[in-house]
């Protein structure tokens, strides 16, 4: 199979199961920003040195590509099995939120993002889960699961304490506004 197909040369694209929108539509928009964070968690990956936190991070990419795929087929009739976002993804990333937070002093001010290569990659993930987030609420679409805002509302808090983690466990200092 060729990885080009020209079926996009014109603007176009197919959503699975529904048809052919404009690259343009609201909800190729959003599947893109979720593709844009999953590429660049990727990045962020490639530089903490954390083992564990590696793991989750590609155990998030993972959730991403559900999402993706959700976001990509607008009949319910046509998801299976891993297109699945399931509530207790949620409840895991709170509980790995609060397990964090015990490493981590409390906040008392603004964080300016950065500090490690890996923090600095992890803070501006969180901004781009913040875009894909707006992108997914302006879509306004009812087909969706009710954990997917849920999902990717928490997921921004999740690598908000992993950047701080991070910047932490390689000994930087967080430097406040």
């Amino acid at each position: 199979m060729k990885i080009y197909t020209k079926t996009g040369d014109a603007g176009g694209t197919a959503l699975f199961g529904s048809g052919r929108v404009s690259k343009a539509s609201p909800r190729v928009a959003a599947y893109g920003e979720v593709d844009e964070l999953n590429a660049f968690i990727g990045v962020a990956a490639a530089r903490v040195g954390d083992t564990a936190i590696r793991d989750a991070l590609e155990r998030i990419q993972r959730d991403l590509f559900a999402l993706g795929a959700l976001l990509a087929t607008p009949d319910p009739g046509r998801r299976k099995g891993k297109w699945e976002l399931p509530a207790a993804r949620i409840s895991a990333l709170e509980a790995e939120i609060d397990g964090w937070e015990g490493e981590l002093p409390v906040l008392t001010a603004f964080i300016l993002p950065g500090g490690s290569d890996a923090g600095a990659a992890l803070h501006a993930a969180r901004t781009m889960c913040r875009r894909a987030e707006r992108a997914i609420v302006s879509l306004a679409a009812d087909d969706l699961p009710d954990t997917v805002i849920p999902y990717v509302n928490r997921l921004s808090d999740w690598l908000f304490v992993c950047a701080r983690l991070v910047n932490r466990r390689a000994g930087v200092e967080e430097r406040t506004w």
